[in-house]
């Protein structure tokens, strides 16, 4: 009888193959994705070079050197048709900044005002705001333009008819015109004193919310925020001999001259985009408001707050961790969608890209200028409300 021979469960040794690893099969994956993409953007460039060299299609950013040759109803800096490509590209850009960055500022705080009476005890004005959200939310927005520069701007009077809003301020069918301010020499002190107690405030606010951890007293900020904000500035330009002069525009011929007009393009586009952007984002106030707990206004109302201060020191400071992700989208749809400026013949980015490309017609390169352009707004933008967002969120202890 022979015996048998039986392996022990641990004498078996295990099989050391990389590809039954799960993180070696990971990473081979990743890599092989990595090359193909890689592969394909190659492939894909390898091709558009050929078939411009076949159509004899002059590629590369020389271009931007070439005289421009057109004109544009807006420029925030010094700008001729004998500019170069690369300047009026500089020009567009800045007149997107000038729509995006206004527009965000206006929208946020009318879609807040909105947002909040949505949730006031006064029906008349629930209703109303609920009206306006509705319209202007479910109206496109290219509709929206068209309505504000077409149907209200286009057919105001001519200037000599035009609107007198008080302080030298005229609304026509050529637009908004206000004063110019003039700047003496000494008055650049003024925003320097503004800078310096804004800085002042900050830190006064930080001491004022550390001492209120501490000891659950806060002293009231409205005081030192008028003093550092206002009153210091005040001060500086009247000891500088109040070095600021306005020139108001005035009617000659067929048009204004002197000051400052908003080309009616401008104010149609601010118009559509902050009516339709406040829509959305009172809309993202209001679900804020209502995640915070019932409980937090109650405890507020026992403590003896107001309504108006509950609202403004509970409420809204918790509301805004809810707030700000969404309000994130919004500032982003905002800038893109003011690209629809073309619709309405305001000179933004996409507009003097498409001239600059019917003219030059380097379209590969003019097409990659304006994408990378709206990613780095896009991209800036997210980082910051990235930030913001971290300082407002709740910190464990």
């Amino acid at each position: 009888m022979t015996a048998s021979t039986s392996a022990t469960p641990g004498s078996a040794k295990p099989r050391h193959n990389l590809l039954y690893d799960p993180k070696v099969r990971g990473i081979l994956f990743q890599v092989a994705l990595i090359l193909g993409l890689i592969f394909l953007f190659w492939e894909i460039a390898h091709n558009v070079a050929i078939n411009l060299a076949r159509l004899n299609v002059a590629s590369g950013f020389g271009f931007l050197e070439s005289r421009a040759g057109f004109d544009m109803a807006q420029t925030l800096i010094p700008y001729t048709n004998d500019s170069t490509y690369g300047r009026a590209i500089l020009t567009g850009f800045l007149n997107t900044l000038l729509v995006a960055v206004v527009g965000i500022v206006l929208a946020t705080i009318v879609g807040f005002l909105v947002g909040i009476a949505q949730l006031s005890p006064n029906w008349l004005l629930r209703q109303v705001t609920r009206v306006y959200i509705e319209l202007f939310r479910n109206v496109p927005l290219l509709v929206s333009l068209l309505f504000w520069y077409k149907g209200v701007l286009a057919v105001l009077p001519a200037p000599r008819q035009g609107y007198e809003l008080g302080f030298g301020m005229i609304l026509s069918n050529r637009g908004l015109s206000v004063p110019r301010g003039i700047a003496g020499d000494l008055f650049w002190l003024t925003p320097l004193a503004f800078a310096l107690g804004a800085a002042a405030l900050v830190g006064i606010a930080r001491w004022n919310r550390q001492r209120q951890l501490a000891t659950g007293q806060r002293i009231g900020m409205l005081l030192p925020s008028l003093g550092l904000l206002l009153g210091l500035p005040l001060v500086v330009f009247l000891l500088t001999g109040a070095p600021l002069s306005f020139e108001y525009p005035e009617l000659k011929g067929f048009n204004f001259a002197g000051g400052t007009t908003i080309i009616p393009e401008l104010l149609a586009l601010e118009l559509g985009l902050v009516i339709y952007t406040s829509a959305f984002i009172a809309e993202t106030v209001r679900a804020g408001i209502q995640a915070i707990s019932k409980g937090q206004s109650e405890a507020a109302f026992a403590l003896g707050l107001r309504p108006g201060v509950t609202t403004r020191l509970v409420i809204v400071p918790q509301a805004m961790r809810v707030i700000i992700p969404p309000l994130t989208s919004q500032y982003l749809n905002l800038t893109k969608n003011s690209s629809l400026a073309l619709a309405i013949g305001y000179p933004d980015l996409v507009a003097v890209a498409g001239t600059v490309l019917n003219q030059s017609g380097q379209a590969l390169e003019v097409i990659g200028i304006v994408m990378l352009t709206y990613l780095t707004l896009s991209l800036l933008t997210s980082a910051f409300m990235n930030w913001f967002n971290a300082r407002v969120a709740l910190v464990e202890r």
